[in-house]
């Protein structure tokens, strides 16, 4: 990487990472604020969060192809201020509407700066380093929530709403600086699109959808996103208060956790993903996301051993991490991968437009199993969802090229001359 594009992506890092801090301060907080602290009830809290997911919904089919068409820069600036205007009016209204209105601009704002940051970390990487830099960013994510909202927890007061203003407006201030810090970034030319896909000429949305690879990839993402983030705010936590009967404050020693297992294994399981087959890791992915909601499952039968149960949920939490970890270097740059030149931009966006449809539907599954108390059905319901994770991601990986699932490995092979014997590769997982 050369030092244009390596000073680019650490501008784009530290804005990731302060955007993130800021949106630490609100995310464990807005339904509360919402339902309690506003006095609008649980119902437009309800509407609140299905907001974000709905607007996501509408503007990412247009973002992809205005990055392609503007650049991610323009883009991505827009979407910050459309997201900071969104949190600030989350803060300062008092009405349904209004509350709404500002969710749906927060959620559509917030949908348009992923893809974009996205591209840019695409144009400011290579083949090479792309891994490490989504890698990097995932972890700097989740640092910057996990302390954000230790900060808001140290801030924020159902007794006077006007703490929540303060949160509010940090958020709000955040996305700003992310947008400033955005709009000083000099991209170099777009590189590293992927290879060519036949018919890929038009640029249009049916070079994606015949694009079989891209479609798996999207199939597998949403079993993916449903599986373990779509259930983090609904069914899972239903389950670990209602089943496993654990506290709301060791529930949030279980996020803890999650977040710590991220920040702690990022690097570590970097360096031992990083050379092998993206199929092969995002199959394991599902094995440890299976065993994951296995263990949940058990701590709900060791009705007489309340703190071991108590440890196999925070256990469940630390796994979905460290599978997440596994997926931060693999999943993103693959996406980028598949992108034909002039691409990059809408492939983002339709990868991220599956995800927002994962987490619409995951917490709405896991509400409906928590209405019902059909936790048995819904356990098993995950593990095989996890299992088909695996499954997945062994047929991905045959339509993938070599370069696009094994990138470090098919450029050891190619830098020697075909006259010249290549040495053994290291084993591949």
């Amino acid at each position: 990487m050369n030092n244009a594009m390596g000073a680019a992506l650490r501008r784009i890092q530290l804005g990731n990472a302060l955007s993130a801090f800021g949106n630490g301060f609100t995310v464990p907080f807005t339904f509360v604020y919402v339902a309690q602290v506003r006095g609008l009830g649980a119902g437009v809290a309800g509407l609140v969060l299905a907001a974000f997911a709905v607007a996501a919904l509408f503007v990412l089919p247009l973002t992809g192809r205005a990055i392609d068409r503007r650049g991610p820069v323009p883009v991505a600036v827009a979407g910050t201020v459309l997201a900071a205007v969104g949190s600030l009016g989350l803060g300062l209204s008092g009405s349904e509407a209004v509350v709404i209105a500002a969710a749906g601009a927060l959620g559509a704002g917030v949908s348009v700066v992923q893809p974009a940051l996205a591209t840019m970390i695409v144009w400011c990487s290579t083949p090479a380093t792309r891994s490490r830099a989504f890698a990097t960013q995932f972890f700097l994510a989740n640092l910057g929530l996990g302390v954000g909202g230790l900060m808001g927890g140290l801030i924020v007061d159902t007794a006077h709403p006007s703490s929540f203003i303060r949160l509010f407006s940090i958020e709000a201030a955040m996305f700003l600086v992310l947008g400033a810090v955005v709009a000083t970034v000099r991209l170099p030319r777009a590189a590293g699109a992927g290879e060519r896909v036949p018919g890929a000429s038009g640029g249009g949305w049916s070079v994606l959808l015949r694009h079989r690879a891209m479609v798996l990839l999207c199939v597998l993402g949403f079993v993916l996103f449903f599986a373990c983030y779509g259930q983090f705010e609904s069914g899972l936590s239903a389950f670990a208060v209602t089943v496993t009967r654990i506290s709301p404050a060791m529930l949030g020693v279980a996020l803890a956790a999650n977040t710590a297992a991220i920040v702690l294994a990022q690097f570590v399981v970097l360096r031992l993903v990083e050379r092998r087959r993206r199929s092969a890791v995002i199959s394991v992915v599902g094995v440890v996301w299976a065993v994951a909601w296995l263990v949940a499952g058990a701590s709900g039968l060791l009705h007489g051993h309340h703190a071991v149960a108590v440890v196999a949920i925070i256990s469940t939490y630390a796994l979905f991490g460290l599978g997440e970890a596994m997926l931060a270097p693999t999943v993103s740059p693959l996406v980028a991968d598949l992108a034909p030149e002039g691409m990059v931009g809408r492939y983002n966006a339709a990868f991220a437009l599956v995800k927002q449809l994962a987490l619409a539907i995951g917490p709405a599954v896991g509400g409906l199993v928590a209405a019902a108390g059909a936790y048995d059905v819904y356990v098993m319901l995950l593990v095989g969802c996890s299992l088909g994770v695996s499954v997945l991601a062994v047929r991905l990986g045959r339509t993938l090229t070599a370069g696009q699932d094994a990138p470090h490995r098919s450029r050891v092979v190619a830098v020697h001359p075909a006259n010249e014997p290549a040495p053994a590769p290291a084993p591949v997982a």
